[in-house]
């Protein structure tokens, strides 16, 4: 199954020269565990909760002095639109992530998470039990 469908379009973005801090207020303000991080528009990372308990909290950095370029994600986790979830699964098991940027050549079209990827793939599940059911009763 493609990615296509669970991909967020829609995402919160800060600027790579914020803190932490101020990731982290905006995260808690969207009800979100990620953002995408930008310099001059231009997306070059994300930078997730996972950054924040690694590479900051847990390594005893204060969160107010820390900028964000220097602990987020880089933008080496980009993925096609037209990427099997298998694709996605495997980058982030190889990078160690839970979300990916999204980009159709230079362009980005959004976020995909590992719970997006779950739930298309236990909506592809749904299908296939479904359409086993039709097969098994029509015969």
């Amino acid at each position: 199954m493609k990615i296509t469908a669970g991909i967020e379009k829609s995402v919160a973005t800060i600027d790579e020269q914020h803190t932490v801090l101020d990731a982290a207020k905006l995260m808690t303000e969207k009800y979100i565990g990620s953002v995408v991080v930008t310099r001059h528009s231009s997306i070059v990372g994300v930078f997730t909760e996972r950054e924040v308990m690694m590479r900051v909290v847990g390594k005893d950095r204060d969160p107010a002095a820390v900028i964000i370029k220097d602990v987020m994600h880089t933008d080496e986790l980009k993925i096609r639109p037209d990427a099997t979830c298998e694709e996605a699964l495997d980058m982030m098991k190889e990078k160690r992530c839970r979300h990916l940027l999204v980009f159709d050549e230079e362009e980005f079209v959004g976020l995909i998470t590992m719970r997006d990827i779950v739930i298309l793939t236990l909506q592809e599940k749904d299908d296939l039990i479904g359409q086993l059911e039709q097969y098994i009763s029509a015969t």
